[in-house]
């Protein structure tokens, strides 16, 4: 639900908002103001405007004065856009049972879990920080304080697909490449879909070994699977296409798989288990 013209006489006169066809956009005045649109509203994304640095440092320290759950899913500086993930039991159930199960699959003696922490970069002479949805690393190469994860996997209920690639590519730039991994989860009421998405070097026409600033790091889409519900059977089914979802040993943990070791795969089986558990929260 975004916080339309019609709506906007039950929240605050200072904050301005308006509709658009992804998360709720407002204007921000004041950080109460804010918090009565986050409590008001049903959506798991809200993008706020007009946020300087000064005040993003107020909205991060009022949130952890009062306990407050919602993540800062991106802000820049720069362009003073801030988006907030509001964790909906829709939002969390589809990148968390996710996580769970690749959890499942790796020897947790050398994986860190980074969660939301917070991460922070320099860019473009302004400050830009990301909390992920779920998020990890493995060990030693990503246990040290600040370290980037080399998996994320973000979710979006009310937020388009559009907008959850452009937080994937901000996640690799933002990172350094640091990331490899991005596995978004996208659900619109009628399917879920999965895209997983790395990183591949681009040599631009020209290039040569002495020209290497002429080399840059592409996201490319590897994986896209549709599951949808079929409710004409008993029990209730679930269709998935393009098969099991298999994230890279190498990129997860930055080194050849051992004896024992290989890709994690996230089966057919497992994928309609997960979807049986995403459509109970409707």
């Amino acid at each position: 639900m975004s916080v339309s013209a019609s709506s906007a006489s039950t929240m605050p006169t200072s904050v301005e908002s308006k509709q658009d066809d992804g998360p709720g956009t407002v204007r921000f005045t004041n950080v109460q103001d804010l918090l009565n649109v986050i409590d008001c509203t049903a959506r798991d994304s809200l993008t706020v405007t007009n946020v300087s640095l000064n005040r993003f440092t107020e909205i991060n320290y009022t949130r952890e004065e009062q306990g407050r759950k919602f993540r800062f899913r991106d802000y820049g500086s720069n362009s003073q856009i801030l988006i907030i993930t509001i964790p909906i039991d829709l939002h969390e159930q589809l990148h968390k049972l996710l996580y769970d199960e690749h959890i499942r699959q790796v020897d947790k003696r050398c994986w860190k879990n980074i969660g939301s922490a917070t991460r922070s970069a320099q860019v473009h002479s302004g400050r830009s920080s990301k909390e992920g949805d779920s998020t990890g690393g493995p060990k030693p190469e990503r246990a040290a304080k600040g370290a980037w994860p080399t998996l994320v996997i973000g979710a979006g209920v009310s937020q388009t697909l559009g907008q959850l690639r452009i937080n994937m590519r901000r996640w690799f730039s933002m990172s350094s490449h640091e990331v490899k991994i991005i596995i978004l989860a996208k659900f619109d009421g009628t399917k879920i879909l999965l895209e997983k998405w790395e990183e591949e070097m681009v040599v631009n026409p020209g290039a040569t070994t002495t020209r290497r600033s002429l080399q840059h790091q592409l996201p490319v889409l590897r994986q896209s699977i549709t599951i949808t519900q079929n409710a004409t059977t008993n029990p209730i089914s679930y269709n998935v296409t393009r098969g099991a979802l298999v994230p890279s040993f190498r990129l997860l943990f930055l080194r050849d798989p051992g004896p024992g070791e290989g890709n994690l795969v996230f089966s057919v089986q497992a994928l309609e288990e997960y979807a049986e558990n995403i459509w109970i929260e409707l």
